[in-house]
């Protein structure tokens, strides 16, 4: 109600005013692994065998539906942490960990918005091409 209240203050004070909303629901279905591997490294400092052992926690998983007498096509993911694991939810808060540079780093005027790329993790994520995830297909 704050926030309504905020906004329609600014909008009467004759105030531009942006409001950015995440939607949370399926965070940890969004999480990428190649990203998440290069925030570990480059922000984190894990190299060598421990970087390697969150890449072997992270990949090769897979899934199938079982339903009635049919099964579906495996599909592999290449997104995600393991869902109800102890490590899912900290893996999750070192992937956004830079969500509060990204910010700052994002100059807004009234015409546009830039975004600053100083950060080689930002870039690995800005250049990444993301894997269609359609089960329709499968």
């Amino acid at each position: 109600m704050k926030v309504y209240n905020d906004l329609l203050s600014a909008a009467d004070s004759g105030h531009l005013s942006a409001l950015c909303l995440l939607d949370l629901t399926a965070v940890f279905d969004t999480v990428d692994h190649e990203l998440l591997l290069s925030r570990l490294e480059c922000q984190f400092g894990l190299r060598d065998s421990i970087l390697q052992w969150f890449g072997s926690y992270l990949g090769d998983r897979s899934f199938r539906v079982d339903y009635g007498a049919g099964t579906s096509a495996v599909v592999f993911i290449v997104c995600s942490v393991p869902q109800g694991s102890v490590l899912g939810p900290l893996l999750f808060v070192l992937y956004v960990a830079d969500l509060v540079n990204v910010v700052e780093s994002t100059a807004f005027d009234s015409t546009s918005m830039r975004t600053t790329r100083n950060s080689p993790c930002i870039s690995v994520a800005l250049n990444s091409q993301r894997p269609s995830n359609d089960l329709n297909g499968a």
